[in-house]
């Protein structure tokens, strides 16, 4: 599974197409484009992270849920709550 890049990590220059009155805003309130970009693309990257973790582990979580409904919590008995 990949990682998220680190801090440290080489950055490379690219080319994003954004729209141009947002570009214009962040730049109004003083925002660094560049930073928001790439929260934006950590942002995505977990969360496509994620989603191919659940569908790779899909069948396991199934498994374990349909033995909690057929078999309780372990030491369920001894919960005080």
């Amino acid at each position: 599974m990949n990682r998220p890049a680190k801090i440290d990590s080489p950055k490379r220059a690219t080319n994003v197409s954004l729209v141009a009155d947002m570009v214009d805003d962040a730049k109004r309130r003083g925002m660094n484009v560049s930073e928001a970009c790439q929260a934006g693309l950590e942002a995505a990257l977990k969360k496509a992270r994620e989603a191919e973790w659940l569908a790779e582990n899909r069948e396991a979580i199934e498994s374990y849920n349909r033995y909690i409904r057929e078999h309780g919590l372990p030491f369920d008995e001894y919960r005080q709550y």
